[in-house]
């Protein structure tokens, strides 16, 4: 981890290599450096100047620092050139009268780049080496937890450094200097009340995850008071165009293509660009400044080859490792690796076996699944109703082969126009007598009546949410079963239709979730089956221990 001298030169070498092509950076990168070479030769009619000695402090400073964790715990925090490049932009631009330049930054770059590390040591330098008297320094996120990573690491940096810890005082939560009444501590946006804040510098942690504009809003009004305040963000990639987080980085392109112009706003925005291959590691710098130092080229492949076998992973790893902005959901599973999981089985060889229940009844008028999922045998069993006078309809409107699935017994068609729910209790109740059912998973859905007459049978019945928090889970093992082919189906051609129709809905934090909103047709047997895998999960010791073997087929 060495880089050349932190001077000026060392700052606009950077930008040098970046624009010859010596450096792999991204459009927007190439922009940022552009804009500092042009800003060098021009500012000075703007009232701007860069002011080496103080780019060479500040990345002076960092060298004092040690990181905490990992393969370079304890040794110093020599800044790599794309982060010479921003401390030294950041702090050596300045004004007329002297103030910084830059009084807004927006760093947004791929995981694991080291951005907490970053923004770490320019909370510390803010908040006790920046000669502003009273500093108030806040690391901001949504929860006070998040805030806290950032926090943290500031924290462990000061304990491993001795001339600080001598002068900075660590509470819980809290750095100071009571002598200058300077500070440094977390703040998230669940506080009770951010009212009287007297801010010089804010760190904004993945502003991706904001729902709202409010922390940004409240954290730069708060700046009023101070001579040269900073608000300093730090995110990776999102994926709602509604958000404060793409406002800034819209904001950001705009900036750098002189749409807008903006000289107290810097932004670092390191991703792939418009029309690069994903899937090609001659891309992956563009989002990845420190591969091969914190990001390790290895670990982005494995990720890569499973997002290219998962199609419900690709939005996370291009966004999450690339950088780049994707829609909220993507069709989930890949048709020929699920095909490569059709080893049938016998049923009644699973007689008296232990196993666990989803049940998800969707729509009276429209199909209702069943999943039993076997601890010992590990092995899935399946059952669909659908309403008697629907099947024509669905077959001939729909091109859906309902009529087939219910001749050939993958699906039961109970007389009427909507599903007999008595019909489903007392299929249930056979099923009893050939397996030991522990548990039934049922969705909350217009199940009360049906959840009462199950638990008056003997049935333990658990109701089970179709939100993230239950569903990330058992989504993501099912991923995990299918990649790795010990998700045999039997060849059952309702599951493969649904498999699929499945949409993999994303939050910001990278959970997923089975989408029945976004998914084009039904997926209700998905929907069963990590119903009946989650509720497994939850009571085996060993999870992954379970999942050996295979079959998925009709009951």
């Amino acid at each position: 981890m060495t880089t050349s001298a932190p001077t000026e030169s060392a700052v606009t070498a950077y930008a040098e290599d970046v624009i010859a092509g010596r450096i792999v950076a991204g459009r927007l990168v190439r922009l940022a450096c552009e804009r500092h070479i042009r800003d060098l030769e021009t500012g000075e009619a703007r009232g701007l100047y860069f002011d080496a000695e103080e780019a060479e402090h500040a990345i002076a400073f960092f060298g004092l620092l040690k990181h905490s964790k990992g393969e370079w715990a304890g040794q110093p925090f020599i800044l790599q050139p794309w982060q010479v490049f921003i401390v030294g932009c950041l702090f050596g631009w300045k004004r007329a009268d002297g103030s910084r330049r830059f009084r807004t930054v927006y760093i947004s770059v791929a995981r694991k780049n080291g951005k907490s590390t970053l923004a770490a040591g320019i909370g510390l330098y803010m908040a006790f080496f920046d000669d502003e008297p009273g500093a108030e320094v806040y690391a901001a996120a949504t929860k006070r937890e998040q805030a806290r990573i950032v926090w943290s690491e500031a924290s462990r940096m000061v304990s491993k450094t001795p001339a600080m810890k001598k002068r900075i005082t660590s509470f819980v939560g809290n750095l100071h200097v009571e002598s200058t009444a300077q500070k440094f501590q977390p703040l998230g946006a669940d506080a009770d009340n951010m009212d009287g804040l007297n801010v010089h510098c804010a760190i904004i942690d993945e502003l991706h995850a904001h729902k709202t504009r409010h922390m940004l809003d409240v954290l730069t009004t708060a700046t009023g008071a101070r001579r040269q305040p900073l608000i300093f963000v730090i995110t990776t990639a999102g994926f709602d165009r509604n958000s404060v987080c793409w406002e800034q980085h819209d904001y950001s392109v705009k900036v750098l293509e002189g749409i807008l112009p903006d000289d107290t706003f810097f932004c670092f925005v390191a991703g792939i660009d418009d029309g690069d291959d994903w899937r090609d590691e001659a891309v992956w710098p563009k989002a990845n400044p420190n591969l091969n130092v914190s990001v390790k080229a290895e670990d982005l492949r494995t990720k890569c080859r499973r997002a290219q076998e998962v199609p419900g992973q690709q939005n996370a790893f291009r966004r999450l490792h690339l950088n780049e902005w994707t829609e909220q959901s993507e069709r989930w599973l890949d048709m020929t690796t699920w095909d490569e999981n059709g080893e049938p089985f016998d049923p009644t060889l699973l007689a008296g076996e232990a196993c666990y229940a989803g049940l998800d009844l969707s729509s009276t008028k429209d199909l209702t699944a069943l999943a039993l999922w076997f601890l010992e045998q590990h092995k899935a069993l399946m059952a669909f109703w659908v309403p008697e006078e629907g099947v024509r309809q669905r077959a001939d409107r729909d091109r859906v082969p309902y009529d087939v699935w219910v001749r050939e017994g993958y699906i039961e068609a109970t007389p009427g126009n909507v599903v007999d729910y008595d019909i489903i209790r007392a299929r249930v109740n056979e099923l009893k007598q050939l397996y030991n059912i522990r548990e039934i998973a049922i969705d909350r859905w217009n199940s009360t009546q049906l959840q009462t007459q199950l638990m008056g049978d003997g049935f333990t019945v658990v109701p089970f949410g179709q939100g993230f928090a239950s569903m990330t889970a058992p989504t993501k093992e099912i991923e995990r079963l299918v990649l790795e082919r010990k998700l045999g189906h039997g060849g059952n051609p309702v599951m493969r239709w649904m498999a699929s129709n499945v949409v993999a809905e994303q939050d910001a934090a990278g959970n997923l979730k089975i989408s029945k909103a976004k998914s084009t047709e039904k997926v209700d047997g998905m929907t069963a089956l990590a119903m009946a895998i989650g509720r497994a999960m939850v009571q085996e010791a060993e999870p992954v221990s379970v999942y050996e073997t295979r079959g998925v087929l009709t009951l």
